[in-house]
């Protein structure tokens, strides 16, 4: 399955109410280290089936980053019964984030 777009329209249908782990990554077109961790972010959302994993552009939805509390991007959040149970922040390697899911 390829990386959803998440938005504010779709965040509660799409993370609140997933039975399944989310993996979020907060990103920016302007990005560098955002540009780095992408293509891993896509790999890793077409290769597990445990997990939905969906991407948030902090320009277009600063309400979410706000909710999350992302002072910095890349950051990678992981979502599990409506509750954030893991983040990281910066460029990480694919098993880092793989082993992210693993909650």
């Amino acid at each position: 399955m390829s990386a959803l777009t998440i938005t504010k329209d779709n965040f509660e249908t799409e993370v609140i109410n997933s039975d399944k782990p989310v993996l979020l990554d907060f990103w920016a077109a302007w990005c560098g280290p955002c540009r780095m961790v992408s293509p891993v972010v896509d790999e890793v959302a077409r290769e597990v089936t445990s997990a939905k994993v969906g991407k948030i552009n902090v320009d277009e939805q600063p309400e979410l980053a706000q909710a999350f509390n992302v002072m910095s991007i890349p950051t990678l959040a992981v979502v599990k019964d409506g509750k954030v149970v893991r983040t990281a922040v910066g460029v990480r390697p694919k098993e880092d984030i793989v082993r992210m899911l693993e909650v």
